[in-house]
């Protein structure tokens, strides 16, 4: 069987951008390279957003900027602005199409359905198939979404919607998501912040339904794409191995206060490839740790106090949306930081050191 310098396990969002990190910095030019990625055809799954905090390579693959947002509870609604940051949503389908394309033109780049079909041994291994071991207790990001098309002009395409906490909650936290395309374009959301032990809560198309016919009042629309995922918000079971690096969601690339996890697959994606020559010694790297503690108290309270997280997050926003938007993307200062803590429910919060 044949030998590789790298193995990438699996070809979704961190192995294709781990590979085409290094293929663009010739890192590739005289070594050899595998992925292993079981699906036979790349096309749209997925839509990766966020705030632009840091540069990346996919601005050519950004479906959509927006400079403005809101976050609404029922009969309130707060619009910020986020000229320094603007929101950025990725199609996947035009990031597998430039990243395969370039991958081609490299013959050390070769692609595998499973990792039997190659000699690992000598191969330094990078993983981004998380180990999950599913407990009731978990909680998890986990949404549905459908892209429509209206017959007429709906939709303000400069402003996107956040959170609209205004739906049913069913003793969890809820909240719909939107991003608005064009003036009769959207991607639509359900998501839900809760434990996937509940099955009651994955009635997602009535769900959207309900939302887009009665609460935007939009009778004649056509679905003309869907999406489905379940982002875990706990650390994937981790064990050190010798010749072998964690990515994506598996590395503990996901922010867990929010699922976030595209800008931070891409900055660990360089610093590999800022220390590829050797890796084996390289130092870990993760979200820091201040965030991971401040996740984990925002965690506690959510599984708590679920009913108190759309006033939680409503009021987080009233904060500077600058502060606020680096706070989430892993990038605010201390006083930044303090600012939006003096935002929250403090005795809720001190409480939820002790749990």
């Amino acid at each position: 069987m044949r030998e590789f310098d790298y193995t990438i396990i699996g070809g979704g969002c961190a192995g294709l951008s781990l590979a085409y990190e290094l293929e663009i910095h010739g890192k590739l030019e005289d070594k050899t390279l595998a992925i292993i990625e079981p699906r036979y055809e790349y096309k749209k799954d997925k839509t990766w957003s966020f705030w632009k905090v840091t540069p990346h390579n996919f601005d050519d693959c950004v479906k959509k900027n927006w400079e403005n947002f809101s976050i609404n509870v029922p009969g309130k609604t707060n619009y910020l602005d986020c000229k320094n940051y603007p929101y950025q949503s990725i199609d996947s389908g035009l990031f597998y199409k430039k990243i395969n394309n370039r991958l081609k033109e490299n013959k050390n780049i070769s692609f595998f359905k499973n990792v039997s079909e190659i000699n690992t041994k000598n191969s330094f291994i990078f993983n981004s198939v998380p180990e999950i071991k599913k407990s009731h207790l978990n909680l998890w990001q986990h949404f549905c979404g459908v892209e429509i098309e209206t017959n007429h002009n709906f939709f303000d395409e400069e402003i996107f919607n956040l959170m609209d906490f205004d739906c049913e909650q069913r003793e969890s936290v809820h909240f719909f998501y939107t991003l608005p395309y064009s003036k009769n374009t959207a991607l639509i959301e359900t998501t839900w912040l809760s434990k996937m032990n509940d099955n009651s809560q994955k009635d997602y198309d009535s769900q959207i339904k309900e939302y887009i016919e009665k609460h935007l009042k939009i009778k004649n629309y056509e679905i003309t794409y869907k999406e489905e995922g379940a982002i875990p918000l706990f650390y994937p079971f981790y064990k050190k191995e010798k010749n072998k690096i964690n990515i994506g969601t598996a590395g503990g690339m996901t922010r867990l206060s929010t699922g976030y996890t595209f800008l931070n697959i891409q900055e660990h994606c360089k610093f590999i490839r800022e220390n590829i020559e050797n890796i084996s010694n390289a130092s870990k790297f993760e979200i820091s740790k201040k965030y991971q503690f401040l996740d984990d108290i925002f965690l506690r309270v959510l599984n708590k106090h679920p009913d108190k997280m759309s006033d939680i997050f409503f009021n987080m926003f009233k904060a500077s949306p600058k502060a606020v938007i680096k706070f989430l993307s892993n990038k605010s200062n201390f006083l930044e930081d303090l600012s939006i803590i003096l935002k929250m429910p403090k005795f809720t919060f001190l409480k939820a050191l002790f749990y």
